[in-house]
C-alpha cells in the first residue's frame, strides 16, 4: 500500500482561488512544456510560480533523508524563484513506468494543483521524457523534475561567457529527449513547387538546430578544456602548488576564498550563487606561494547534464595538489552532504586527490563544529565569517603540501646558473652557500622539479646511465 502524506501551510481561503468560473486547461500558466511560460526558461520568472512539491520514497527509503531531500528541492525552487505552496508524498517499491507516481497519485495532484492554483508540479525524483510528458497530459500543466530547477538556477547564475555556455549545453541536453509539440501548427510540412513529398516536420527542424547549437558549444568547451590542460602543464613545470576548495553548495567555499585572499568573489546565502571558478594567489606561513581555486558547488542527485558540461571548469579540481573540502558543521546532515561532494569527485576523476576536511561555520555550532573534528582528525574548524581557525588552517595547508615535496641538497657549478635560477623558480630555496666549486642548496622542491635536477644532487647516487647494446 502507499503511505500517502499531504501537507501545505496555506491559507483555507487559497483552496476558494479555484472557484474562478475558468477552465483549469485554459487558465494554467506554466513555466515548461506546451503549457506556457517563456521558451528559453524552465521556470518562468516573470511571475512567482505556485509550485506543488512531489517525491517519491522508493523501497525501504530512510524516510528522514526523503524530508530532508524535499526541504532542499523546497529551498531550490525557493532559490529559482517560484514558491512552493504544498508537498505530496508517496511510498512505494518502484516507480510507475508511464508516470513514476501510479494514477491513484497523479490524481491526487490534479486536485491538490487545481484547489492551490498551482503552475506546476516538481518531483524530486528524476522523470523520464515520456515520464514527463505523460504528467503534463494528466495535470494539464507542466511537470518538471528537481534537474530541470538546479538547470534552472545555474541559468540564473552564470555570469561568464564560459559558464553561460557550460549552462545552456547542459540546458540543450536535457531538452533535446523532451522536444515534443502537439496542434497542427507542427504538423505542417512545406509546400510549393520543388518542395513537395514528405518534408520535414517542425519538430525535426527544432531538434536538428538544437543539435547544431550542442555541437557548437561542445566544440568551444574542447577548445577552452585544452586551453586549461596547457595552463596546467605550464604550472606543473614551475613551483606553483594548487589548492581547490570544494565542497557542497552554500557550505561558505567563496567566504572562505575571500577571508584567505581577499578575492572578492560574490557572497549570498543562496545555494549555487557562484558558478564560475575563480583563482587568487595565497602566501602561506612557511613563505609559499599556493594558487587557491573556488569551485562551483556540488549538491545530492547533481544533474549528470551540468558534471558533463562543467568539466572543463572542474579540471582545477582534478589537476590541484590538495583538495580543501568545506563542510557546513551546522548542517543537520554533514555526512550526507561529505557523501554527495565524494561521489562528484569520484565522477570527475579527482577522487584520488588529497583532501582536507574543513569544518566551517564553527561560530554558529561550536560544539558540532569540534565533535567533527574529533571525530576525523587531521581536520579543521573554522569560521570563514569570523576568521577563527583560519590560521590553523593555513598552517594545515602547508604542512599537508609539504608532505608531498622532496628536500634536496645539490651542488651546482658556478658557470650553471640556470640550474640555481631552476631551483629558486620550481622550489623553495631553503639554504644555500658557497664553495670552491660552486653553490651547495637546499632546496624543497615537488617530485617532477626533483627528478630535473637530478644530475646535481649530492643526497643520493646520481641516475645510472643507460648502456647501449
Amino acid at each position: 500500500m502507499d503511505d500517502d502524506l499531504w501537507d501545505h501551510p496555506q491559507d483555507a481561503s487559497l483552496l476558494a482561488d479555484s472557484d474562478t468560473g475558468e477552465d483549469p486547461e485554459e487558465s494554467h500558466r506554466g513555466g515548461f512544456g506546451e503549457f506556457g511560460g517563456e521558451a528559453t526558461g524552465l521556470i518562468d520568472r516573470t511571475f512567482r510560480e505556485r509550485i506543488v512539491l512531489a517525491g517519491v520514497a522508493l523501497g525501504r527509503a530512510d524516510a528522514e533523508a526523503t524530508d530532508a531531500s524535499m526541504d532542499e528541492l523546497a529551498r531550490l525552487v525557493d532559490t529559482a524563484g517560484a514558491d512552493p505552496v504544498a508537498r505530496v508524498l508517496q511510498q512505494r517499491e518502484t516507480p510507475d513506468r508511464a508516470t513514476y507516481v501510479g494514477q491513484g497519485k497523479v490524481e491526487e495532484l490534479r486536485m491538490v494543483s487545481e484547489s492551490l492554483d498551482a503552475d506546476t508540479v516538481v518531483f524530486d525524483n528524476e522523470l523520464t521524457p515520456a515520464q514527463q510528458g505523460n504528467l503534463e497530459d494528466s495535470l494539464k500543466r507542466s511537470a518538471l523534475d528537481r534537474t530541470a530547477v538546479i538547470l534552472d538556477i545555474f541559468a540564473q547564475n552564470a555570469s561568464s561567457p564560459e559558464g553561460r555556455a557550460q549552462v545552456e549545453l547542459a540546458q540543450l541536453r536535457y531538452r533535446l529527449p523532451r522536444l515534443r509539440r502537439s496542434g497542427k501548427t507542427f504538423s505542417q510540412q512545406g509546400g510549393g513547387i520543388g518542395t513537395r513529398g514528405p518534408g520535414e516536420t517542425q519538430l525535426e527542424v527544432d531538434r536538428r538546430r538544437l543539435m547544431r547549437r550542442v555541437a557548437r558549444l561542445e566544440s568551444d568547451l574542447r577548445r577552452i578544456r585544452k586551453n586549461r590542460s596547457t595552463q596546467s602543464k605550464a604550472r606543473r613545470r614551475t613551483s606553483n602548488r594548487a589548492v581547490a576548495i570544494v565542497g557542497y553548495t552554500n557550505a561558505g567555499k567563496s567566504t572562505l576564498l575571500n577571508r584567505l585572499t581577499d578575492a572578492g568573489v560574490l557572497v549570498q546565502d543562496r545555494l549555487f550563487a557562484t558558478l564560475d571558478a575563480t583563482t587568487r594567489r595565497l602566501q602561506l606561513p612557511g613563505g609559499e606561494a599556493v594558487y587557491v581555486s573556488d569551485t562551483v558547488g556540488f549538491i545530492r542527485k547533481l544533474p549528470h547534464q551540468l558534471v558533463e558540461a562543467f568539466k572543463s571548469t572542474l579540471d582545477v579540481v582534478v589537476d590541484a595538489d590538495l583538495l580543501v573540502h568545506v563542510v557546513d558543521a551546522s548542517d543537520p546532515d554533514p555526512e550526507g552532504s561529505i557523501a554527495a561532494v565524494r561521489t562528484v569527485l569520484e565522477e570527475i576523476g579527482a577522487g584520488e586527490v588529497p583532501e582536507l576536511y574543513v569544518f566551517n561555520k564553527a561560530d554558529i555550532d561550536p560544539a558540532a563544529a569540534y565533535r567533527l573534528v574529533e571525530r576525523d582528525p587531521g581536520s579543521v574548524a573554522v569560521s570563514s565569517t569570523t576568521g577563527e581557525g583560519i590560521d590553523d588552517l593555513l598552517a594545515v595547508v602547508a604542512r599537508r603540501l609539504r608532505r608531498q615535496t622532496i628536500v634536496a641538497e645539490l651542488a651546482v657549478p658556478y658557470d650553471r646558473g640556470d640550474v640555481l635560477a631552476m631551483a629558486h623558480r620550481e622550489g623553495e630555496v631553503m639554504e644555500s652557500t658557497e664553495s670552491e666549486g660552486g653553490w651547495r642548496i637546499l632546496v624543497r622542491v615537488d617530485e617532477g622539479s626533483a627528478g630535473r635536477l637530478a644530475d646535481f644532487r649530492i643526497d643520493q647516487p646520481p641516475p645510472e646511465a643507460e648502456v647501449g647494446g
